[in-house]
C-alpha cells in the first residue's frame, strides 16, 4: 500500500505541473513565446538536409497509426508468451494515451508554431500526441524489459536505447516545427504521471498472477 501510495504522489505532482502548465497555454500563451522560441531556434539552426530527413524519418514512429500498431504488435507478443498482466498494462497506457491526447487537445485547442512546417500536422498543439504516446507506450515497453532481462548490460542497452528513441521523437517534434517546445514538455509530464498511476496495479497484477501460476 506504502509503495502504491508513492506512485500516486509522484503522479499527483506530474499531473499538478500539467495543469499549471496548461494553465498558461490556455490563458497566457504569450508568457511561453520567449522560452518556446529560444529552444525552437537552437534546434531548428539552418535545417541541415541531412538533420532534416531523419527528423522527418524518425518522427514517423510517433504518428499514431505507427503508435497504434507498435502497441497492438507488443500487447499480441506479450499475450501469447502468456505474459498476461503485461500485456494488459501495455494495453492501458496504450488506450489512456488515446484518450488523454483527444480530450486535452480539444480542452486546450493552442494553435500549432506560426512558423515553416516540415510536414504535415493537423489538430491542435498541446499536448504533444507524439511525446504522449510514445512516452507511455515505447515506455512500458522499457518497464518490461527491465523487469524481464536477467543481464544488467542488456537492461542498461535496451533502456539508452528506448530512451534514445522517445528523446529523438520528441525532438523532431520541434525541429519539424509542428509543435511548441512547451508541447512537449507537457505531453511528458501528462505520459509520467499516467505511468505512475498505472504502474502499481500492473506490478501488484503481475506478481499475484505469477505467484497464483496464471501467468509466466
Amino acid at each position: 500500500m506504502k509503495k502504491r501510495q508513492h506512485y500516486w504522489v509522484i503522479a499527483s505532482f506530474a499531473f499538478l505541473f500539467f495543469v499549471m502548465l496548461g494553465y498558461v497555454v490556455k490563458f497566457y500563451p504569450e508568457a511561453l513565446r520567449p522560452f518556446d522560441t529560444s529552444v525552437q531556434s537552437t534546434i531548428r539552426g539552418d535545417l541541415p538536409q541531412p538533420l532534416t530527413a531523419f527528423f522527418k524519418t524518425i518522427t514517423v514512429i510517433g504518428n499514431p497509426s505507427t503508435q497504434a500498431i507498435i502497441a497492438a504488435v507488443a500487447v499480441i507478443v506479450l499475450w501469447l508468451k502468456k505474459w498476461y498482466a503485461e500485456a494488459i498494462y501495455v494495453a492501458t497506457n496504450s488506450i489512456l494515451a488515446g484518450i488523454c491526447i483527444v480530450s486535452l487537445k480539444y480542452i486546450y485547442q493552442r494553435p500549432r508554431p506560426s512558423i515553416t512546417h516540415l510536414v504535415h500536422a493537423s489538430g491542435n498543439s498541446f499536448p504533444s500526441g507524439h511525446a504522449t504516446g510514445i512516452f507511455l507506450i515505447i515506455g512500458s515497453i522499457f518497464v518490461i524489459c527491465f523487469q524481464r532481462l536477467s543481464s544488467q548490460t542488456a537492461k542498461w542497452t535496451v533502456a539508452i536505447l528506448l530512451g534514445l528513441l522517445i528523446f529523438c521523437i520528441a525532438l523532431s517534434r520541434i525541429y519539424l516545427g509542428v509543435h511548441y517546445p512547451s508541447d512537449i514538455i507537457g505531453g511528458f509530464l501528462l505520459a509520467y504521471a499516467i505511468h505512475n498511476l498505472v504502474f502499481p496495479y500492473y506490478d501488484q497484477l503481475r506478481f499475484k498472477w505469477r505467484f497464483q501460476g496464471k501467468q509466466k
